[in-house]
């Protein structure tokens, strides 16, 4: 997925030297609505460009899961890592981000964009997190942060270099916003019974979120959950 600013934010904050004869990985790939690659393949010279996502679409070279590139690729495969408003998505986020920074090589770029609150509900199927600037900042303290901004649609838009010795950061203790709870979690409840599914459901139709889901999703959850 890219949203314009995605592809602004890209055009105003790479450099040819950065992808030129490189190799890139692009996580979550399939192209919905709007896609960087075009853009780096015709004017930046990258040696490589592979797509990878969960299942089959325009821009998906491979389909796997995040958490099985390094099996795949073997770690340290590539000069650049992207991934454009996919990690909002993923549940296990540490996973995706700690593979992301693993697959890269000493003084390779990792480029990510997500969204941050005020960004509504969207589920591509589903729409777990948010990441305001602070929480990239402690995620990605393990990387030498070139760019981090927010954009005018409360975008979240990250640029950084992974050091030449690198040490990986624990995320464990970190909790971001949850679209699912309503607030700061550091992991989402497994839900089993109807009684959790009806208490987390009113909280999302109680929330601010509530007004900004779809109206089948909606009509789905105040039929299930709230009546």
């Amino acid at each position: 997925m890219c949203r314009v600013l995605v592809l602004e934010f890209f055009i105003d904050n790479v450099n040819v030297e950065e992808f030129k004869g490189k190799r890139v990985l692009e996580v979550g790939s399939k192209y919905l609505n709007g896609s960087v690659r075009p853009f780096i393949e015709s004017f930046l010279g990258p040696k490589e460009y592979i797509g990878v996502d969960v299942e089959p679409g325009k821009f998906v070279d491979i389909v796997i899961p995040v958490e099985k590139l390094s099996d795949y690729f073997g770690p340290e495969s590539f000069d650049v890592v992207i991934s454009t408003e996919t990690i909002e998505h993923v549940r296990d986020w540490r996973t995706a981000i700690n593979t992301m920074k693993g697959m890269l090589r000493p003084n390779g770029y990792i480029f990510i964009t997500t969204v941050g609150r005020g960004f509504p509900y969207h589920g591509y199927p589903n729409d777990f997190w948010r990441y305001e600037l602070d929480d990239m900042r402690k995620i990605f303290s393990d990387f030498d942060v070139l760019v981090l901004k927010r954009d005018i649609e409360c975008g979240t838009l990250l640029k950084a270099k992974k050091p030449s010795i690198w040490k990986p950061r624990d995320l464990s203790n970190i909790a971001l916003y949850s679209m699912l709870t309503g607030g700061r979690t550091a992991n989402i409840p497994d839900i089993t019974d109807m009684a959790s599914s009806r208490r987390l459901a009113l909280r999302v139709l109680n929330s601010d979120y509530g007004l900004l889901l779809p109206g089948t999703i909606l009509e789905f959850l105040i039929k299930r959950f709230a009546t």
